[in-house]
């Protein structure tokens, strides 16, 4: 039996699924006392740590949870989990964290993008069961702003690389925490956990560990999932943003199969963008948190979730706020929230205005979650002009002129499935959002969308100069070569696609076999 610290932030669901796939029992912490009976612990640290040790302390688990580690009874701590171990972090200055291994916690210190998201390598530093049959040339899911600082090498169980050498787990005696997320980290983190819970398994270090580690270009897998006329949940793709064909709602698949069908075929994440024009409220219109529960207990890569993450008010009056919305999100499986419309309206106001509330959606999820848990989905247009003065928004000088010879365009923000654009641009867009707090910028390309032609370069490389967090491109990809094109003509961490995957055109595998010894991948 395991028991499970689920202090009731962020996504634990797929822990649980690990685990249980794994043949455990899981059982959650209700009590100090729950804590004293365990036979192993896993602590799931998921948000901010500001926030987790406050509930830690408003639980009263603080002390037990100190009383188990002392004690060298069996745990294994993830993420946040393996920070709280520490004395302090600079994420929340004023909150004491356990103080149970000497060191503190900093924020990335790189020229690289933070948060450091995606696949890296670990370097061992001493034996572990927890990597029998690695070979070490595994990737792990890493998804942070903050790392490790451990004064004593001796806790040092593995090292990273991400601008510098980071701190990415620790092992003291029975005590293994991990800053990378196994649960999300496909067959090599389930047999992470599958080692942790066999203590018979042999200790080792994996003979073919990097000297250095290096972060792969992502492979992200888009499900646009909206409800057809019959009322059922299918999973469509637009052209252009127009997702019907002959009148009727192109299906090209069930989203819990053809999710589960691309984590086999090895997209790193997994995005569900739920296009449906809501009815009443999102949590009670669709099932889209069943979708979430589902995929979970067999895809054991990130899953972001986007559409309707706001304020609502349903037909009988009652007020759900952002931050209720992504709650349930995140109870149900997913592990990043994608933010689209509602973002613009939020910078447009924030611009009028000349300062942030505190209270927008953007805000509210990443004080509580983390800014890494908050995506913003940008849907622009192109807009062509004839010179740089016509406009009040940052413009790009084309390689491509428009229909009237014009060698200038800016990019304008669009809301509501791209049929309303508004006086707002994208790098302008991108660069209030990461001042918001989002972690990451999903840069779609009304233009590009179906089009098969490849990524528009331009645009990417406009909004990639202009924030410091992870961008994600999209539109437009019709072959293998043009994720090779986007990786090495972008600083783009990520590229992502749907139609040429669900018509299956150009496969996962494909493409990531096209990418090996060209670019960092995670293999197939």
């Amino acid at each position: 039996m395991i028991t499970l610290l689920d202090y009731g932030a962020g996504n634990v669901r797929s822990v649980i699924n690990a685990l249980e796939q794994a043949g455990e029992t899981v059982v959650s912490v209700d009590s100090p006392e729950d804590i004293e009976k365990a036979e192993r612990l896993v602590f799931p640290g998921v948000g901010n740590f500001g926030a987790m040790m406050q509930i830690l302390r408003q639980k009263q688990l603080v002390e037990p949870l100190l009383r188990y580690l002392q004690a060298d009874r069996p745990f294994f701590g993830i993420c946040v989990a393996l920070q709280a171990l520490f004395a302090s972090s600079e994420e929340a200055p004023d909150e004491p964290g356990l103080g149970f291994l000497p060191g503190r916690v900093k924020r990335f210190t790189t020229d690289l993008a933070v948060p450091h998201i995606g696949w890296n390598g670990i370097k061992v530093r001493q034996p572990a069961r927890i990597f029998n049959d690695f070979s070490g040339r595994e990737k792990l899911y890493f998804v942070h702003t903050y790392h490790v600082e451990a004064d004593n090498p001796a806790d040092v169980l593995t090292c990273t690389d991400y601008g510098y050498e980071f701190v990415s787990s620790i092992q003291k005696g029975n005590i293994i925490a991990t800053q990378f997320h196994p649960e999300k980290s496909g067959r090599a983190g389930l047999k992470i956990l599958e080692n942790f819970l066999d203590t018979t398994r042999q200790e080792i270090v994996p003979q073919a560990c990097p000297q250095t580690t290096k972060l792969a270009s992502r492979i992200i897998a888009c499900l646009d999932v909206r409800s057809n006329d019959q009322g059922d949940l299918v999973v469509t793709k637009g052209d252009q943003y127009d997702v019907r064909e002959k009148g009727n709602v192109r299906n090209l698949g069930q989203p819990v199969e053809l999710a589960r069908d691309y984590y086999e075929q090895g997209a790193d994440e997994i995005t569900f963008l739920n296009i449906t024009a809501f009815r009443d409220f999102p949590l009670k219109d669709m099932p889209m948190l069943e979708v979430l529960q589902k995929t979970s207990k067999n895809v054991f890569v990130p899953l972001t979730i986007g559409g309707g993450i706001r304020d609502f008010t349903d037909r009988n009056g009652k007020h759900y706020s952002a931050l209720e919305v992504a709650s349930e999100y995140f109870r149900s499986g997913a592990d990043k929230i994608s933010i689209g419309s509602d973002a613009v309206l939020i910078v447009e106001e924030v611009l009028k205005t000349g300062r942030a509330t505190g209270m927008s959606s953007i805000e509210q999820i990443a004080r509580v979650y983390g800014n890494q848990a908050v995506v913003i989905s940008v849907d622009p247009r192109q807009v062509f002009v004839k010179t740089p003065e016509e406009v009040d928004h940052p413009v790009i000088e084309t390689a491509f002129p428009g229909p009237a010879g014009e060698k200038y365009c800016w990019y304008q923000c669009t809301i509501k499935g791209g049929r309303e654009g508004r006086d707002l641009d994208a790098v302008t867009l991108a660069k209030v959002c990461e001042q918001l707090g989002a972690g990451e910028i999903l840069l779609n390309c009304i233009d590009k969308d179906g089009t098969n032609s490849g990524f528009n370069l331009e645009l990417i490389n406009a909004v990639k100069g202009a924030v410091s967090i992870p961008v994600i491109a999209s539109s437009g990809a019709g072959s293998a070569e043009h994720f090779l094109e986007v990786f090495s003509e972008t600083k783009a961490e990520a590229a992502l696609a749907a139609g040429i995957f669900h018509r299956k055109e150009v496969p996962i595998g494909t493409v990531k076999n096209f990418l090996q010894d060209k670019i960092e991948i995670r293999p197939v």
